[in-house]
Parts: structure tokens; C-alpha cells; sequence
């Protein structure tokens, strides 16, 4: 548990905070490129630890990023008319161009719009996603490049989900990978055959699931990384063998999740303010795998009972808090163990219903919580470092970020998990670098 006091510093997120003054020394998503496509077309508001700002591309292509309120008397930019390289209020005419600077006063007798300006942020469109900083300009670091920056346009693919809970609540699933041999577990999954890939080497996504199902004990070890951390769950198989998912941790808000054989999909969390979170799916590189893993894995199978997040947009909330998620007590008895049918709404359901901040002074920590104690420590040491003068982790140009994997595989004996997802994998070498190393990478491949 942590204590009081520890939680507040985790938890909080708005101006002055000691998270807030970190969280502001990163880019960090303001909002999807896709909810200001068009040039002169309508801006979209941006809630963002803790600030109220407007988004809005203007007549060159250009984005701006200001704050809500007209400083003239507070009327909102959002209702404000985007025109002729500019956002105008629609009280007075007052108008801003992409920097905040007031450049025309419609209705003035005498025009001082040179001496007004109003906050705006820097931004960098990349991936599908506007990308802002929001700390001290003298302090600002490169944008990290997860490999968004030469992403071909057809394989550009972004969503945006909104949860209502505290960011680290809902962040705090992403590394925890135990609860997949429970939450999203469904029945007839034992049902489906073994089709020859328990054993070392990339299983089949059928076979995945009934892992977690088969061994719901999962051992978690963790490694620190320059980027944070990377972890794996790793679980006995019915046939006796060790089967690892490694999620890579990056540090503060972002995960990559396991996949087969390797992953650089992205979940990216932002706090819009202290109760509400903004989770980015996003792609940093386009597929490179010859062997044609890592697909869906089990989605197809006819009696898999959930419904799948679309990759692209606002993702609509159909199941809820307010209609209990919509859950089928019969299908919890006999479909899927936790009776909602949306597999995202599943982790919406436990983070959201422990409250919009949980008091984690409650809270009793086991063995499988290894990795989120380390997010949570982490965090709680750069934040504070940075109020006594150290520099934050993981910032712009200390190391390449389009390095980092998530990875999964069944464990040869005396295979090592920390090679999986990393230059030195043989299917990262073959797949993505595009090295020579075709037998390596083929050592229990299928």
C-alpha cells in the first residue's frame, strides 16, 4: 500500500503538482489529428492535466493549441470561428493566430491587439495524434520517436478511449498481466484443441489464451530499463513448458503490450485532469513479419463471446458504469467469467469502479503486482527528484524508442525472456532490422 501522502503525489496531476510538473516535461497526446482535419474547420477542445485548451488547424494547415478563455471577457474559443489564418472569438471578434498572439479586435475604436497574447503550447503532429509539451520552454527535450515519424500514411492508425477514473488506475492494468487468466477469460476456450504449439517456440493465439487459463498464477519478473522498465508474466503450460508475455513500460504514461512473436503498438495514458483519462491506441511501425504472426490472434474463433475496440477514432462508450457495463449474468455463469461481452469495457469495469482516485492506503499487494509496485515507484521517485533539481527519465534523446518491444513465446529450456522483443531476438532481426538471420530466427518458429 502506499501511503496517504504518496498517493496524493501520484494522483494529481493539475498546475503546480509535483506528477503535474513531470507529466508537463514529456510530449504528450493532446488529441487525435483526426478531430481537427480540416483546415479552417471546427477547433475541438482539449482537456489536458488539468487545463481547459482549444485545438484548431488553421487556412495553411498550421495547429494551434490555446487556452479556452478569450482573456477579453472569457467567452470560449471553442464556439469561435476558425477563418482567414486564425481563431475568432464569436463575442467580440477578438481573434488569435496558432501562437496565442491576438492579431485583430474587430470592434475596438482603438486596437491594442499586439499586447495580448494568450497561452498556447507547442505542438508536433505525428501518428494519427497532435503531440504537445506543456512544461518550461528552456526545459523542453526532442520529440520521442516511437517510430510515428516515417510511418507510411496507409498504416497510420490512431483511437482515442475516455475513461472516468484517475490515470494511474487505469495505467495500472497495462502492467499487470495476471488478470487476463481471469477478467477476459471465456469458457469455451477449453474447447479449442491443442494444435501443436505448446512447445517452444510462437503459439498459436488459441493456444495463448488457454495458457492464461491454465496457469492463472503467473511469476512476474521485472528488469529496469532506460526507458523504464520491461516485465514478464511468465506461466506453465499443459505441457509442461514456460510460456513468457513481456510488456515494455515507458516511461511515464505509455505501454507496449505482449503480443506474438513482437509488438510495438502502443498505449499511451494522459490524465485530462485528475478523474478523467484519455487512452491513445496507437501504431509506431508499420508489420514487418514474414512469418505472418502476431495477427489477431483469437478473434476469429466462432465461439470467442467479446466484442474488439475499433483502431481507429473516438471510441464510442457503449457499456458504462451507469448501465452496470452491460452485464449478462447468464453468460457469466456459463460464456465468459465476467459477463461483459466488450473486451475493452471488461478493464473499463475494474478500474472505473474503484473510484475516481483509489485510496490506495487500502489496498493489499501480492505477487502479482510486482510490476505496477515499480510504475508506482518509479513515478513517485521522478517526481519528487525533479522538485529537488534532477533531470526526469526517458526524455527526448536518450535513447531510441523505436527500439522497444512487447513480445511473446513459449521458452526453450534455458531461454532468456530479456532477449525476446529486443535487437538481439532472431525475429526482430529477420523481421524488422532485416538482418541475415534467418536460421536463428528460426529456431521454433511455426
Amino acid at each position: 500500500m502506499l501511503s496517504r501522502e504518496d498517493n496524493e503525489i501520484l494522483t494529481r496531476v493539475g498546475p503546480g503538482t509535483l506528477m503535474g510538473d513531470l507529466l508537463r516535461r514529456y510530449w504528450i497526446p493532446a488529441c487525435l489529428s483526426s478531430e481537427i482535419d480540416e483546415p479552417d474547420g471546427p477547433p475541438a477542445r482539449v482537456r489536458l492535466l488539468g487545463e481547459d485548451l482549444v485545438a484548431f488547424r488553421n487556412t495553411d494547415g498550421e495547429i494551434g493549441l490555446v487556452e479556452e478563455q478569450c482573456p477579453h471577457r472569457g467567452a470560449s474559443l471553442f464556439y469561435g470561428r476558425n477563418e482567414e489564418r486564425g481563431l475568432r472569438c464569436s463575442y467580440h471578434g477578438w481573434k488569435f493566430d496558432v501562437s496565442g498572439q491576438c492579431i485583430d479586435q474587430r470592434s475596438e475604436l482603438h486596437p491594442f491587439a499586439q499586447r495580448i497574447k494568450i497561452t498556447s503550447y507547442p505542438v508536433h503532429e505525428s501518428g494519427g495524434i497532435v503531440w504537445t509539451y506543456l512544461g518550461p520552454t528552456e526545459t523542453m527535450t526532442p520529440f520521442r520517436d516511437f517510430g510515428t515519424e516515417t510511418l507510411p500514411p496507409e498504416h497510420v492508425a490512431a483511437a482515442k478511449e475516455i475513461i472516468y477514473c484517475n490515470w494511474v488506475q487505469s495505467m495500472d492494468g497495462d502492467v499487470d498481466t495476471a488478470h487476463i487468466s481471469n477478467l477476459h477469460q471465456f469458457d469455451a476456450i477449453d474447447d479449442v484443441p491443442d494444435d501443436g504449439t505448446d512447445e517452444p517456440g510462437y503459439p498459436s493465439g488459441y493456444m495463448s489464451m488457454k495458457f492464461w487459463r491454465h496457469d492463472p498464477r503467473a511469476l512476474i519478473e521485472v528488469e529496469d530499463a532506460w526507458h523504464g522498465f520491461r516485465y514478464a508474466g511468465i506461466r506453465d503450460t499443459p505441457n509442461g513448458h514456460k510460456h513468457a508475455r513481456i510488456t515494455a513500460y515507458i516511461f511515464p504514461a505509455s505501454n507496449i503490450i505482449a503480443q506474438i512473436p513482437v509488438s510495438t503498438r502502443q498505449i499511451f495514458v494522459v490524465p485530462a485532469d485528475d478523474y478523467t483519462t484519455h487512452r491513445y491506441n496507437f501504431t509506431t511501425q508499420p508489420p514487418a513479419n514474414p512469418r505472418g504472426l502476431g495477427g489477431p490472434p483469437f478473434f476469429t474463433y466462432e465461439k470467442y463471446p467479446f466484442e474488439m475496440m475499433p483502431r481507429q477514432g473516438i471510441v464510442a462508450r457503449t457499456y458504462t458504469r451507469e448501465n452496470d457495463y452491460l452485464i449478462d449474468r447468464v453468460a457469466q455463469k456459463g460464456t465468459s467469467y465476467s459477463g461483459i461481452r466488450d473486451f475493452r469495457s471488461q478493464d473499463a469495469m475494474a478500474t472505473e469502479t474503484a473510484g475516481p482516485i483509489y485510496d490506495r492506503t487500502r489496498e493489499h499487494l501480492g505477487s502479482t503486482d510486482v510490476a505496477v509496485i515499480r510504475m508506482h515507484r518509479q513515478l513517485l521517485r521522478a517526481a519528487k527528484g525533479l522538485a529537488a533539481g534532477s533531470q526526469p527519465p526517458a526524455l527526448g534523446g536518450s535513447g531510441d524508442f523505436r527500439s522497444i518491444r512487447g513480445a511473446e513465446k513459449v521458452l526453450a529450456h534455458g531461454e532468456d525472456w530479456r532477449v525476446l522483443g529486443t535487437n538481439d531476438d532472431p525475429v526482430v532481426r529477420e523481421s524488422v532490422l532485416g538482418l541475415p538471420d534467418s536460421v536463428a530466427a528460426a529456431d521454433g518458429a511455426h
